[in-house]
């Protein structure tokens, strides 16, 4: 080997270093910026209106309008356990990306708290809240992150017990409102429910419909290792076929089905492997059968 090609690939594994590193600032950059536009839409439209998001927060809500604690340092303590459900059911990126955004969750909430609420009415608050709400949590979910711990503990009820994640939240977030309704007024309880539905939706559209379960088709050379990570390290099994490209010729045809906070780790998992390889993700409206995982 010449000097030459030494100097290149020198230069080579350089510049992918760099476009490593600006990926990992880029991703952090973006949790940051959907912790604070949750934050926003937390402390400047619901709590003003005493609106309850779901699960940690409005659990946080209820306890700072009971007893006067500050909202950003419920939320913190608050996620901590679920946190820890989370490092052993999603490892050690899943722990690092949520807790960060988790703190920057809390840090925004203390700075947007002595700011001048965005309004007083009801039906506004409920409106533009779940909107920018679900703009936020949206662009923290999309990049690997997660602001509520609740949704771990979904997980992990889906990993061990096969429940849909989607489901087990709705009815955690039921039991919040349903508690709400009874300390601060019904009213109160159904415009948080209003507020949840379309923040909810505006998340579908910022994550391409991430609250349902998805199924994931990878046409690649190196099936055997993809598959074997892929069980390893997310705890999913899958199906490998044997394909024929018009073109490219034979290929392994990968088919797994996970849930949306596993689509980021798919995608990372497999650029691991193959760079060449083709993904196509689409939606799963209905799972009938059993579905086998990895015990955890």
């Amino acid at each position: 080997m010449s000097a030459t090609d030494t100097n290149t690939g020198i230069e080579q594994k350089k510049g992918s270093h760099v476009l490593s590193v600006m990926k990992f600032l880029w991703e952090y950059v973006m949790l940051a910026l959907g912790a604070a536009v949750a934050a926003f839409a937390i402390e400047e439209f619901l709590v003003p209106c005493t609106i309850l998001d779901g699960g940690v927060v409005g659990i946080s809500i209820m306890v700072n309008n009971l007893l006067g604690i500050r909202l950003s340092i419920l939320t913190l303590v608050f996620n901590i356990p679920f946190l820890l459900v989370g490092y052993k059911v999603l490892g050690k990126k899943f722990l690092a990306k949520a807790a960060f955004s988790m703190m920057m969750f809390s840090f925004f909430l203390e700075i947007f708290s002595p700011m001048q609420n965005m309004t007083q009415e009801y039906l506004l608050a409920v409106c533009f809240g779940g909107i920018v709400l679900g703009v936020g949590v949206g662009l923290v979910i999309s990049f690997g992150g997660c602001l509520d711990g609740t949704e771990t503990v979904a997980i992990l009820l889906n990993r061990k017990f096969n429940l849909p994640v989607g489901r087990t939240v709705l009815v955690f977030n039921v039991i919040i409102y349903s508690v709400a309704g009874f300390l601060f007024g019904f009213d109160r309880a159904m415009y948080s429910l209003l507020t949840y539905y379309i923040a909810s939706k505006v998340l579908d559209i910022v994550e391409n419909g991430m609250d349902q379960a998805k199924a994931a088709m990878i046409i690649t050379d190196e099936g055997k290792e993809i598959a074997d990570m892929i069980y390893k390290r997310m705890g999913r099994t899958v199906t490998v076929l044997e394909g024929e490209g018009l073109i490219s010729g034979r290929k392994d045809v990968i088919y797994c089905v996970l849930n949306r906070l596993e689509v980021y780790e798919l995608k990372k998992l497999i650029n691991e492997v193959d760079t060449s390889a083709f993904i196509a993700i689409n939606e799963v409206s209905e799972i009938i059968g059993n579905h086998i995982k990895k015990k955890g």
